[in-house]
């Protein structure tokens, strides 16, 4: 059908922001722009916040920046409760036998050891765990509750968008009418997800890597073939293909719970992981699918039955046919229109890096597109979003990838033995739960992925020579400033967290009574907002290394000296992307 005249003469909409998404990632950013006081305006071509589970944790990076937006403690509110343990569980099914199991403190345990550690190697928020079914009406609700220049529109699509030298000209359809609106814009976000339209439009390719391939690779042929074999004499089971199947229900039955107390991942080493998704009545299930089985057959109740051991009454919400991915976008955008979120990397589930990585993204984004509408910021703010969050991703997927590898070599070393009764079921046990706890569960302990990630690489950091860059690694975080770090997070003696001080731009933490006017001055002359925090606190400066330090509006450092910089202008040119490395 063809636009009226009316529609095709119409005025378009205008916004200075047009977000594409209004899952996590979209929402993150919205609030992000609005914290700036940027007009912006959120597009979902589905009716509502998701049905579907997705992610089930936000890790301590992610809650601090929640934190930083003002939303940490709303957030927590609706999700499970602060004093409730977290244990993943390895058994041979819901009704048999425990193999290995690993034990983390509940919130409320966490913050007290936070607080009584204090010394820059945890972050100053807990993990929270909570459904994408529960988290994106909270980030909705929150932003509808306190903005005061963002708008959501639900049940608005992307149809296609036009870049010129000054903006964006995008084309919405309605998915439930069919009517169109046109919309212009300063800049366009895809938030869209893995089959981003925003994307696709502007031919950015995706870097994938064959996860089964990668199975073959670290596990070995002969191991992977045996194990294979093995399975299918024991059991019939076919090959994995790749596939994984989700199943979404709610339940009253506590066999899972009377089994093994309050679990929250159950892990079997045929593959499947059942997730409590609130410590009560609602699970979901992902288990892997055989070559040639047709996930549209599955009676989904039947597939976790057969799974969990036992029968029990439920109520199936979701269930579909998944692809775990290990992907990566050539390019996070350009000119005007640029990429956030699945739309540009995406993960296996293990670790929890999906949505974890796209809040950094939307964070990372906000700032740089509201410096740019305020003026002060320049292009070379977006390629270096490009490049820093690029490698965050691809050092991500490396994680997840090393995470899903540790279950591919638990389940290599399975045995349908190990459901017998009798006594070789027995020693059948008590190897695989030696190799299960050998193997480790980094895959929710990487602190040095949540916190450890460092853009010292980045085209707008002000780098240091002649010194040594503390070590990165996936176990554990290093507390530093240096230059593209996330600085230490820690309370002062007078209680104050100090990542609460920091400014919604620029925040220079001055640690002695150094004069730092020609700074203040050349961010002034260039309209970069700066503001001097004033710290007298021996275990703070000790942590934070220099006597000042400048943080970015993303807490990152971008600076640091122990004198005020003999180039001040130089310093501010290059951390608002207008200054070339040296």
């Amino acid at each position: 059908m063809s636009r009226s005249t009316s529609e095709r003469n119409a005025a378009p909409e205008t916004t200075s922001v047009l977000v594409i998404g209004a899952g996590p990632v979209g929402l993150t950013l919205a609030l992000e722009l609005d914290r700036h006081g940027v007009d912006t305006l959120v597009v979902e071509r589905n009716a509502t916040t998701t049905q579907h589970p997705k992610m089930d944790i936000t890790n301590g990076r992610s809650m601090e920046l929640y934190r930083r937006l003002d939303i940490a403690d709303e957030l927590r509110k609706v999700a499970i409760p602060a004093d409730h343990p977290m244990k993943v569980t390895w058994a041979t099914n819901a009704a048999g036998w425990e193999l290995a199991s690993f034990e983390y403190p509940s919130v409320a345990e966490a913050y007290e050891q936070i607080h009584r550690r204090n010394d820059g190697t945890l972050p100053l928020e807990p993990a929270m765990r909570v459904s994408q079914v529960i988290l994106e009406p909270a980030l909705r609700d929150a932003l509808a509750a306190r903005s005061e220049y963002v708008r959501v529109d639900y049940e608005w699509a992307l149809d296609s968008f036009t870049e010129d030298a000054h903006g964006v000209t995008a084309e919405l359809v309605s998915g439930a009418s069919g009517q169109r609106r046109t919309i212009r814009a300063q800049y366009l976000v895809g938030c869209d997800g893995a089959a981003s339209r925003t994307r696709r439009q502007l031919g950015i390719g995706l870097d994938d890597i064959d996860l089964r391939r990668l199975f073959i690779k670290e596990l070995g042929v002969v191991r992977t073939v045996m194990s294979v074999a093995r399975s299918f004499l024991a059991t019939g089971q076919r090959p994995m293909d790749g596939r994984f199947y989700l199943a979404h229900f709610r339940t009253g039955d506590t066999e899972i719970h009377r089994r093994f107390g309050t679990v929250w991942h159950l892990q079997s080493p045929e593959g499947w992981t059942v997730i409590s998704q609130n410590d009560g009545d609602t699970w979901t299930m992902h288990a892997p699918l055989g070559i040639g089985e047709d996930a549209d057959k599955i009676d989904p109740r039947e597939f976790v039955y057969q799974r969990l051991g036992h029968r029990f009454e439920m109520d199936v919400l979701v269930a579909n046919a998944w692809t775990p991915r290990l992907a990566v976008a050539d390019s996070f955008g350009r000119g005007r229109v640029w990429l956030a979120g699945d739309a540009v990397h995406q993960v296996p589930p293990t670790g929890g890096y999906g949505m974890n990585t796209g809040v950094g993204d939307a964070v990372g984004l906000g700032w740089v597109l509201a410096a740019l509408l305020d003026g002060w910021g320049t292009p070379g703010l977006l390629r270096a979003y490009e490049q820093e969050r690029r490698a965050v991703a691809l050092r991500n997927r490396t994680a997840a990838g090393r995470h899903s590898l540790v279950r591919g070599a638990v389940m290599a070393a399975s045995r349908a033995t190990m459901h017998s009764e009798r006594w070789f079921g027995a020693r059948v046990r008590r190897r695989l739960g030696r190799e299960i706890s050998d193997l480790g569960n980094l895959e929710n302990e990487a602190l040095g992925i949540e916190l450890g990630y460092r853009y010292d690489t980045s085209p707008v950091v002000c780098h240091e020579s002649g010194a040594q860059a503390p070590p990165q690694r996936l176990d554990a975080y290093t507390p530093s400033t240096w230059p593209g770090a996330r600085p230490p997070s820690v309370r002062l003696a007078d209680g104050d967290a100090l990542f609460d001080l920091f400014g919604r731009g620029f925040t220079l933490v001055r640690f002695d009574d150094h004069d730092v006017t020609g700074l203040l001055d050349a961010a002034a002359e260039r309209g970069v907002p700066v503001e001097v925090v004033d710290v007298r606190d021996p275990h703070a400066r000790a942590l934070y290394q220099r006597d000042l330090v400048l943080i970015r509006p993303d807490q990152h450092v971008v600076w640091r000296g122990d004198t005020a910089p003999e180039h001040p202008l130089h310093v501010i040119d290059r951390i608002r992307g207008a200054q070339p490395a040296t």
